[in-house]
């Protein structure tokens, strides 16, 4: 069996048909793992989630920063769905959008296999969080979006405040500050504080920002992470960190990570041709 984690597709469904004939991916023997922002931008939001929903048996997820915002705006009144942008809008009043919707709300932020070895998160871990913590924070936050009050999650969970997790915190600031670990992070303080307005490649934040895992100090871990969420970064492995988001539907590729063997194996298809280049990351 071979297990593929695969970077931010955002909509790109061609460039995801591409990979899986790549990849040779056979659902009754391969696993996939999807690192988060399945939808958004790429134009084809609506036929990555029916094509992930068909194989749902057979993969993983763990939710980025544009599928929580999907969430989140399906939960408004029509006439406020139908002012973003085409792409969600097509999710939002598809036939089956309540099953898609519904089954994307149930997945996870954090995705652990120990005897892969691996985590994968959308963003990143706080920098002082043990595994443990990291699951528990996870969990906290899964319960509540996959309950029955999932709409007072939804409605709350915007915002740059807290800007770091502690455990001192209660309540919708509990969770907005999971969750911005987990979809927004890219860089922080050594006490942890996201810096939410630093998108660009290392170099490039002010003194005293680091890249969330560089931050001195941070907690040692026996598990290699598998992330996304960073395009200005592109492929990164070290530090036990490979981050795979490179940038499709900014003209970039989108890569897939073996998993399974004894190094990960990088896998990747080019974008389509049309897709508009920037070197910047979006929330």
């Amino acid at each position: 069996m071979a297990v593929y984690a695969i970077g931010d597709v955002q909509g790109c469904y061609p460039e995801l048909q591409r990979l899986l004939d790549k990849l040779a991916f056979d659902p009754a023997a391969d696993r996939l793992w999807f690192c988060g922002d399945l939808v958004n931008r790429g134009g084809g939001s609506l036929k990555v989630l029916r094509l992930l929903h068909s194989l749902r048996e057979h993969l993983v997820i763990t939710l980025g920063n544009h599928d929580l915002s999907l969430l989140a705006i399906a939960e408004r009144k029509p006439d406020a769905q139908r002012r973003v942008n085409t792409d969600l809008r097509e999710v939002l009043f598809a036939d089956d959008a309540g099953t898609l919707l519904t089954w994307l709300r149930n997945q996870s932020l954090l995705h652990h296999d120990a005897d892969l070895g691996w985590t994968m998160v959308h963003a990143g871990l706080a920098p002082r969080w043990t595994m443990s913590q990291a699951r528990r924070a996870a969990s906290e936050v899964e319960r509540e979006l996959a309950g029955n009050q999932h709409r007072r999650l939804l409605s709350n969970m915007f915002g740059n405040k807290p800007d770091a997790w502690t455990p001192r915190l209660r309540g919708n600031e509990r969770l907005r500050a999971a969750i911005n670990v987990f979809t927004r992070m890219r860089y922080c303080d050594v006490r942890g504080r996201i810096d939410f307005n630093a998108k660009g490649p290392p170099g490039t934040q002010k003194p005293g920002l680091y890249p969330w895992y560089e931050v001195p100090g941070m907690r040692q871990r026996d598990t290699r992470i598998v992330c996304g969420h960073w395009s200005a970064l592109g492929f990164f492995s070290g530090l036990n960190i490979h981050a795979i988001d490179t940038g499709c539907v900014w003209g970039g590729t989108l890569t897939a990570l073996r998993l399974d063997t004894p190094e990960p194996i990088r896998i990747s298809v080019a974008a389509e041709p049309g897709r508009t280049s920037s070197g910047n990351d979006s929330d």
